[in-house]
């Protein structure tokens, strides 16, 4: 993540939050894979969302081949869900795709607009976590 538009793309990625069903694959993929295997109790609490829905999107995970089901790592009784490998080619497909649409976006910004940008929604996104009682790890 060493390019603003790197950091534009997890930040706008993190605005798919914020409506809930939007790019729910993308979401979930992403939390997963910052944070580790997840239950979904631990999901419901991190997204806001009731296990009935999350039960819903993790099904579609698990039908796909992206995510699987696993015994806690920890040696809880609450199986967790971790990514696949498809679940991370898929993962990083969709992401590079979304960094060359911001780079064509912004391809007549200056460089210190694009950071400028970047942190701007990176202080957005912050703003709502804390407000929520939420916050979302960044890498």
């Amino acid at each position: 993540m060493d390019k603003p538009t790197h950091l534009i793309e997890f930040e706008t990625m993190l605005l798919g939050r914020h409506r809930h069903l939007d790019r729910s694959a993308y979401l979930l993929l992403n939390r997963i894979h910052i944070t580790g295997p997840m239950s979904i109790g631990q999901l419901s609490e991190a997204l806001g969302l009731d296990v009935s829905t999350l039960n819903r999107h993790t099904s579609a995970l698990l039908r796909a081949g992206l995510a699987e089901r696993i015994p806690d790592p920890g040696g809880g009784i609450a199986r967790k869900f971790r990514l696949t490998d498809d679940g991370e080619r898929w993962l990083g497909e969709e992401r590079e795709k979304n960094i060359l649409g911001l780079e064509k976006v912004l391809a007549d910004w200056t460089a210190e607009d694009v950071t400028a940008f970047a942190a701007y929604l990176r202080r957005f996104n912050t703003d709502i976590e804390n407000l929520a009682g939420r916050p979302w790890p960044r890498p």
